[in-house]
């Protein structure tokens, strides 16, 4: 027998079951953290419908799942794919490659909407999006009906960046305090996106778009989260020597405005900082029991962003990811530009913007700790438009299952799946999702636990995982023997929906 999926009035055994697709004597993962299991699991229509022994239920196509595992598709729970997710396979294959069916957007204060922008180049770092041709969405309604026209390979679960609010409502004069009447608008606008379907508010307080707003100017512009049921997120002030202040002002703006709070890409920077990460994580456990919060992060001792002149250090290495004047410096170091420009890293730097860059700015030590932290979550937080990208943008989800979990044995696999799904399900709010049950999404990834792998190098970024065999979003097959199938299934997904 097997349990009745939602909508059926009674239990039936699996011989009467007919189903659209059936994945036989799978390994099941089910995201919850729960122990693994042998069975099959039956999908009709974009919904699981049977889990267990299956044997009786028949099915248009089957697959034999026979020592592969079997979890629910991963959800990416920090991505700058607001363009990608817009782009088709070409942009998507480095998340559904790697098991990837659902990507959180808008993060860091960045998002596509609700902005129109003319000017030749939005300013840094919204520009990691993309130039003047992709911001024309002046609603997030627009850019969810584009969403629905267009179709996605991947889920899209939305927030609203505050630096886009900023240089929409204050008319690019960013470098101040906002006045009452441009918070009142920045406000109406993140409502009116709340309304139309995106579900959270993020900001990017580290960043000169968002660094000139204070505390209170975040929780007047976050308090429409109250009556919308939206989360706020945060790449907060200060990662580095004031990396605690800047977690409890993350706190104390969750707790004024009354709802849940996520610290982005938890880390502790810069060489002075490193094995803070005992401070910080303590700070953030201790306010897990008043509050709810919880932090993501990527699976890396690098980051990447938008190259500033002004934060270059020479006891860091840095990697040029993309230049507009200079595209040719694309994967080269910074102290080898600088020495063959015969000037110094900051003059360099300059010369090169706009422009991004990898910065090899944390200890795997603290990387490792703050990923087997019981509030983690993995985002990939990759840069999908970068010329030469920071190599967890393809390689993230395979790395934590190969590289931390089986070869390092930092955890189970049944916790780094739970951290890539279930985990970050409940966070967001993703209803039905990042769960194989009855009755849930099938929203599926079938990949191989002995060979699971991250491919991709700083050297050579742009590189396939292996170990990823099959990946299906609501019920439909995404990607299939290495390649995309060209279908797209995925849907905007709400916070509590």
């Amino acid at each position: 027998m097997i349990a009745s999926p939602a909508g059926f009035p009674e239990e039936r055994s699996a011989m009467a079951l007919h189903c659209d697709t059936i994945i036989r004597d799978a390994t099941i993962f089910d995201g919850t953290g729960a122990p693994r299991r042998i069975g099959d699991v039956g999908v009709s229509g974009d919904r699981i419908v049977g889990v267990g022994d299956l044997g009786g239920a028949r099915a248009e196509r089957e697959v034999i799942g026979t020592g592969k595992a079997l979890a629910p598709g991963f959800i990416d729970a920090h991505t700058h794919d607001d363009r990608a997710v817009l782009c088709g396979p070409a942009c998507t294959l480095c998340k559904i490659s790697q098991g990837v069916t659902t990507v959180v957007v808008g993060n860091c204060g960045i998002s596509l909407s609700p902005m129109r922008h003319t000017a030749k180049r939005p300013p840094a770092p919204l520009d990691l999006l993309g130039d003047e041709a992709w911001w024309t969405f002046d609603s997030f309604g627009d850019y969810a009906d584009a969403l629905k026209t267009q179709g996605s390979e991947v889920n899209t679960y939305a927030l609203i960046g505050h630096q886009t609010l900023r240089v929409e409502s204050m008319n690019g004069d960013v470098h101040r305090v906002a006045r009452d009447s441009e918070i009142d608008r920045m406000h109406a606008r993140l409502k009116q996106s709340l309304l139309e379907g995106a579900s959270g508010f993020s900001t990017g307080l580290y960043y000169p778009l968002n660094s000139a707003a204070t505390t209170e100017e975040v929780i007047a512009v976050a308090d429409a989260l109250r009556t919308t049921d939206g989360l706020y997120t945060s790449h907060m002030r200060d990662e580095a020597n004031h990396v605690c202040a800047s977690i409890e002002e993350t706190l104390r703006i969750g707790t004024r405005i009354g709802r849940p709070v996520v610290i982005s890409h938890h880390k502790c920077s810069m060489p002075e900082n490193y094995g803070r990460s005992v401070q910080t994580l303590g700070l953030i456990g201790a306010a897990a029991s008043m509050q709810e919060v919880a932090f993501d992060m990527y699976p890396y001792p690098a980051g990447s962003t938008v190259l500033m002149a002004d934060k270059v250090r020479s006891d860091l290495r840095t990697i040029i990811t993309w230049s507009v004047p200079y595209p040719e410096m694309a994967g080269k170091d910074l102290s080898e530009i600088a020495r063959g420009w015969n000037t110094d890293l900051r003059a360099a730097a300059e010369r090169l913007t706009p422009a991004g860059a990898v910065t090899f700015q944390m200890d795997e030590e603290d990387v490792r700790r703050i990923m087997r932290h019981p509030l983690s979550m993995i985002g990939s937080d990759g840069l999908p438009h970068d010329e030469k990208p920071h190599p967890r943008l393809w390689g993230t989800f395979p790395r934590v299952l190969g590289f931390y979990s089986r070869q390092l044995g930092l955890f189970d696999l049944e916790t780094a799946v739970h951290k890539m799904t279930g985990r970050a399900a409940g966070v967001f709010g993703m209803v039905d999702r990042g769960v194989i049950r009855e009755g849930a999404y099938a929203d599926l990834v079938l990949f191989d636990p002995a060979t699971v792998i991250d491919n991709a190098t700083f050297e050579d970024p742009i590189q396939m995982s292996v170990g990823i065999e099959r990946v299906w979003a609501n019920g439909v097959l995404s990607f299939a023997e290495g390649k995309a199938t060209g279908q797209k299934p995925g849907r905007l997904v709400t916070r509590g929906r």
